[in-house]
């Protein structure tokens, strides 16, 4: 079998309504056929299995995750490729990943503070509606459930460009 070169990694608590949103697309895309290079891999919120799937040195991560930026409509899905020199102020000692919680710029500073490395990491985010209750909720909303089919469709198109760059670079 080839070893993966691209991370897929779902992120999300499914208590909390719409931050359920990457662990929802994990799961639908591991059932799909995709290429042997590509791992799925639903961490929820499990950071440190995260950090230890990190240190494998993919070639390319491509987290799923919800993703509020300012206001967006429910449902508005992003491609963002985060600038990782920001990493130098998160890097370093004293990163600490929690063990029941989940913040991407911690678990990739306390990748980079074991010596881990990263190639390219990319963010499919979905902007979230709001939590109708503190007590948490099941279920996605109606807009961000509809996007999840989109977002399949645009994972799937980035593993297709990925892997046509690499064998085009071959």
């Amino acid at each position: 079998m080839t070893r993966p070169h691209i991370l897929i990694a779902g992120i999300g608590n499914i208590f909390l309504g719409d931050d359920a949103f990457g662990s929802e697309v994990a799961r639908r895309l591991i059932v799909r056929q995709l290429p042997d290079e590509v791992r799925v891999v639903d961490f929820g919120i499990r950071g440190f299995d995260l950090v230890y799937a990190l240190l494998d040195g993919y070639e390319v991560t491509i987290f799923v995750d919800a993703t509020p930026r300012g206001g967006g409509e429910p449902g508005t899905l992003y491609t963002i490729e985060p600038d990782l020199s920001e990493l130098n102020e998160v890097g370093g000692e004293g990163v600490m990943v929690e063990p029941h919680g989940m913040n991407p710029l911690k678990v990739l500073g306390m990748v980079k503070s074991m010596g881990g490395e990263f190639k390219r990491i990319l963010l499919v985010g979905c902007e979230p509606s709001p939590l109708e209750s503190e007590d948490g909720q099941l279920g996605l909303s109606e807009p961000v459930q509809a996007a999840v089919d989109e977002a399949i469709r645009m994972i799937e198109s980035l593993v297709l460009e990925i892997l046509n760059q690499r064998q085009a670079a071959a």
